[in-house]
C-alpha cells in the first residue's frame, strides 16, 4: 500500500469482506481502526471470532460505534485523521429488507451521511465504498456495466445502495472528495456470512435437511472469492477516484464523473448456474442435497454477470478463483469451525 494511505478506517470490520480487507492491510503494514456495532443481524458469534483474529495485530484498533451516531462519528473522524475510508459497514441481506425496512434507512442511508461529512471534514483522500449487484435491478442486458442506467430496483436494500452512489456523487462534486463506488457480486469462501447461500446450502445438507432452492434452481450468480475481492479492494484505494475529462453532460455517463468519482463492479465475470453451484458443494461434501424448489422471491434478480472491464484497465485486476477451489476452501473452514 502506498505510504499516503497507510491509516485506514474500515467500517463492518467484524463482518465477512470488512475482516478479511482489515486482515490483508494490516499484512501490507498499514494501520487499520476497525469500526462495527456487532449487531445480531447473523449470529454475532462469527463476528467476534473474526475480530478476535484481528486484535492481537499491533496496529489494529477496534471501535464498537453505529454508524447512525454522528457524534461518536465526529469524534472518531477527528480524532483518527484517517488516509482513506472503506465502508463496508451496511444493514446486508435483499429479503430482509422487506420485514426490518428501518434498519436499512439508519445504516445504509444516516450512516453514510456520516461517513461523507467524516470525509468532507477531515482531509480524508479516498472514500471507497461497498455498493452492490443489486443495483441493476430489472435490468436484463447482459453482462451488466456501469456504463448502463440503474433507476429500477427491486428492494428497499438495492435501492439503499443506490442512493449511497448519488449521495458520494454529490460530495465529490461540491467537496472534491475522491468517491469509488464498489458493486460486489455474491462474494463467497470462508468466514462467510451464515445468511448466504453457500453456508445456508452446506449446514442444511450436512444436517439432512433439505435446501430452499429459488428460481427452481435456474439462477445465476456471478459468485466470486473472497480472496479475489480483497485483491480488487486494495488496488481500488490506491488509486483515488478522478474525473473523466470526456464526461458530458449531454451523452452522461452513470459510471465516472465530471467530479472525483468512479463505480466499478467487482465479479467473477462468469456466472454460473445455481444448480451446478449446488453440485460443486455435493461433491466437495460427498453427500447429495435434498432440494425443495422454489420460485422466484420477490426482491431477487434472475440472475447477476458482471463486466469488469474498467476495473480490469485502471487496476490490472483479475478475479483468479474458480468455484471448485473456492468452494473447498470454504467447506474447510466451515469444518474446522463447526467441528463437523
Amino acid at each position: 500500500m502506498r505510504k499516503e494511505f497507510q491509516k485506514i478506517l474500515v467500517t463492518g470490520a467484524a463482518g465477512f469482506i470488512g475482516f478479511h480487507l482489515s486482515k490483508r492491510l494490516l499484512e501490507e503494514g498499514c494501520q487499520v481502526v476497525g469500526l462495527d456495532i456487532v449487531n445480531d443481524y447473523y449470529d454475532p458469534a462469527i463476528k467476534e471470532a473474526r475480530l478476535e483474529i484481528l486484535k492481537p495485530h499491533q496496529e489494529f484498533k477496534f471501535v464498537k460505534i453505529d454508524l447512525a451516531d454522528k457524534d461518536s462519528m465526529d469524534s472518531l473522524f477527528k480524532e483518527e485523521k484517517f488516509d482513506a475510508v472503506v465502508n463496508l459497514a451496511a444493514q446486508a441481506g435483499v429479503r430482509y429488507s422487506l420485514v426490518n425496512p428501518q434498519s436499512y434507512v439508519d445504516s445504509n442511508l444516516v450512516g453514510f451521511v456520516n461517513i461523507l461529512e467524516g470525509c468532507r471534514h477531515n482531509d480524508v483522500k479516498h472514500l471507497v465504498f461497498a455498493s452492490s449487484s443489486s443495483v441493476y435491478g430489472s435490468n436484463t442486458k447482459m453482462p451488466f456495466s456501469v456504463h448502463d442506467n440503474v433507476d429500477h430496483p427491486v428492494s428497499l436494500y438495492a435501492a439503499s445502495k443506490k442512493s449511497n452512489e448519488l449521495m458520494a456523487h454529490a460530495y465529490a462534486h461540491l467537496f472534491s472528495i475522491p468517491c469509488t463506488g464498489l458493486r460486489f457480486f455474491t462474494v463467497y469462501g470462508p468466514w462467510g456470512r451464515p445468511d448466504m447461500a453457500l453456508f445456508l446450502f452446506t449446514k442444511a445438507i450436512l444436517e439432512d435437511r433439505p435446501i430452499d432452492v429459488f428460481n427452481y434452481g435456474k439462477m445465476q450468480r456471478d459468485f466470486t472469492y473472497i480472496d479475489d475481492i480483497v485483491e480488487g479492494v486494495v488496488r481500488v484505494i490506491e488509486r483515488p477516484a478522478q474525473p473523466n475529462p470526456d464526461w458530458n453532460g449531454d451523452n452522461p455517463d452513470p459510471g465516472s464523473s465530471y467530479a472525483p468519482y468512479k463505480i466499478y463492479n467487482i465479479g467473477n465475470n462468469q456466472p454460473v448456474e445455481l444448480m451446478h453451484f449446488i453440485e460443486v458443494i455435493e461433491d466437495t461434501l460427498g453427500k447429495k442435497a435434498k432440494k425443495n424448489l422454489l420460485p422466484l422471491q420477490p426482491g431477487d434478480v434472475p440472475a447477476t454477470y458482471a463486466n469488469i472491464d474498467d476495473l480490469v484497465r485502471d487496476t490490472g485486476f483479475k478475479p483468479a478463483t474458480p468455484l471448485e477451489v473456492g468452494i473447498p476452501k470454504f467447506i474447510k473452514w466451515y469444518r474446522d469451525y463447526f467441528r463437523v
